[in-house]
């Protein structure tokens, strides 16, 4: 294999928490070597000049949501990974909100060879916890993990039987498995279409309390308490839910949560006159919850943030709010929104970046995600500071349902690495 020489970089390092200027040479699918000096001299390498740009580890991104099985008509594991390789996501960690449910070996075996023929990025599958996401009966999680199941989850169906549930931690925590759980009280927060307050009741939509997490977390750890399970709250988006996941956190439980780019930099008053590309699960919240979730990032209480790229078609999302299907695609979009609260001070390239490819690849047991001597060369090369306006239409995903179209971004991806290979070169 042919080694890449990646020259007059300025290098983010989320670990030691710095940016510095340097060299990165590629070879064997990992990083061979890091030099502090912009342009060393290596006699068998292909160069790449990185012109002063970012060179970051690559984004791992957990709780993509993949139209295959049952919607391939809104997403497919090729249009998925290109629109990944064009955001810098080198892993994504797919959710089994499918169409049946990836709730069997059998389903999640189609699913890996799916991906590893179309996908040039890699691509990580999580398992359903319950069969059919239905919270009635667990699923073979062990049969799964043996099949490649990362970690386990229902998604945003929250379960309602809490001796079923506390069943499946259990035996989830003799296993050693992840457990990811949307944190949401279920009858408090059925049919909320916006978050309770003024602008909800102006805007006559039906509302749910930011308690509603508050309450789900709540529960979520109590029954980490009784199992000791590995806990992974999806996403944390309220200030009320913040003091009980840092107690948890102080109480020593193996808990850890995450967040999505939309509650990071936008809020309910984006959703202005029913747009319904701003509609997403759970819904955007008031700008305060906003700055307290980016200031959680910041100093680490909340540890992992995703796009949460939930494709839908465009007549699921030409309906009136109310009835219009939540989500938004992200993987293209993540990483030039987040650098919004870059250009704003408000996080760090490393915060970023620690929340981005770090901290979620260390949840699942990855070695990716560093930007370290013998770790993986997934990469992500670009220029923090390259103005566009975002064209939906010139998405990779087949689904363009983004609250960011016509948005002036400032942030460009100019290469993504996967094994040391460019999976994307901007044009």
């Amino acid at each position: 294999m042919t080694a890449t020489l990646l020259t007059n970089a300025r290098l983010i390092d989320p670990a030691a928490d710095t940016v510095t200027d340097g060299a990165v040479l590629l070879r064997d699918g990992l990083i061979a070597e890091i030099f502090d000096q912009p342009d060393p001299q290596v006699a068998d390498a292909d160069r790449i000049d990185a012109g002063g740009a970012f060179l970051a580890p690559g984004i791992v991104d957990i709780g993509v949501k993949v139209g295959e099985p049952g919607d391939r008509h809104k997403e497919s594991y090729k249009t998925a990974g290109l629109a990944a390789a064009a955001g810098g996501v080198t892993t994504i960690v797919t959710r089994p909100d499918t169409d049946p449910a990836i709730d069997t070996p059998e389903v999640l075996e189609f699913i890996r060879d799916r991906a590893e023929d179309d996908a040039p990025v890699n691509v990580l599958p999580m398992a359903a916890l319950t069969k059919g996401r239905a919270g009635r009966e667990m699923t073979e999680l062990g049969f799964l993990l043996d099949a490649g199941a990362v970690a386990f989850t229902d998604c945003d169906h929250v379960a309602t039987d809490t001796k079923v549930l506390s069943r499946a931690l259990t035996y989830a925590r003799s296993l050693g498995a992840l457990v990811i759980c949307h944190p949401q009280e279920p009858g408090l927060s059925k049919g909320g279409a916006a978050t309770s307050g003024k602008f909800a009741s102006l805007r006559g939509l039906p509302a749910v309390s930011s308690m509603a997490e508050r309450m789900g977390l709540d529960r979520d750890i109590a029954l980490v308490e009784m199992t000791g399970v590995r806990y992974h709250a999806d996403q944390i988006t309220t200030a009320r839910a913040l003091p009980a996941l840092e107690r948890a956190k102080k109480n020593g439980f193996d808990v850890t949560a995450g967040t999505s780019m939309h509650h990071l930099t936008l809020n309910e008053l984006d959703v202005s006159d029913y747009r319904t590309f701003f509609k997403v699960k759970p819904p955007l919240r008031s700008e305060e919850d906003r700055q307290a979730t980016v200031e959680a990032v910041r100093s680490g209480l909340i540890d992992i943030i995703g796009s949460f790229h939930t494709p839908q078609d465009e007549e699921s999302k030409r309906l009136p709010f109310e009835e219009a299907a939540s989500g938004a695609v992200g993987l293209e979009t993540m990483l030039p929104v987040l650098l919004r609260l870059y250009h704003s001070g408000e996080l760090e390239l490393p915060t970023l970046f620690r929340a981005l490819s770090l901290n979620p690849a260390k949840r699942l047991g990855l070695a990716s995600g560093r930007m370290a001597k013998g770790a993986p060369a997934d990469l992500v090369l670009f220029d923090a500071d390259k103005p566009f306006v975002l064209d939906r239409f010139k998405l990779q995903s087949k689904s363009k349902n983004t609250p960011f179209d016509g948005a002036r971004l400032q942030g460009k991806v100019l290469a993504t690495f996967v094994a040391g290979t460019a999976v994307y070169r901007s044009a």
